[in-house]
């Protein structure tokens, strides 16, 4: 029986969500741990400024969730949380200035080739 479980788990995709703490991320880390995959959320080295923002991480964290530091303003940081994993989820969103999230979605795919670890094709199945 252990073995069946420990198996079951590594042919899990570990998968990194890129803005966790929002309203869709939330929802997708949450998704991603429900459905046994080992997850990890990419946050901030500033977040500690929004109290609401690390109880969401604690929380996580406590459900088994990974947290891992990186900004889109350090590059390598990018490159190194994404080496992590077999898949990204980028949850960002921005209806304030939304240019500047597709700008920042595009450092991420970036990070992503130069990793160069990423599956192309995925089969992941969750239920929100």
């Amino acid at each position: 029986m252990e073995i069946e479980i420990e198996r079951s788990v590594k042919e899990k995709s570990k998968v990194l969500v890129v803005g966790g703490t929002g309203y869709l991320g939330r929802r997708l880390v949450g998704a991603s741990l429900a459905a046994g995959h080992p997850t990890f959320v990419l946050h901030r080295p500033e977040i500690d400024v929004d109290i609401d923002k690390v109880q969401l991480l604690l929380f996580f964290k406590q459900q088994g969730a990974r947290l891992v530091e990186g900004s889109f303003s350090n590059h390598l940081s990018l490159v190194a949380a994404v080496r992590q994993v077999d898949v990204v989820i980028c949850a960002i969103a921005g209806v304030h200035i939304r240019s500047y999230h597709i700008l920042l979605q595009l450092k991420l795919v970036h990070a992503i080739k130069e990793a160069g670890n990423i599956k192309v094709t995925v089969g992941l199945s969750f239920s929100l």
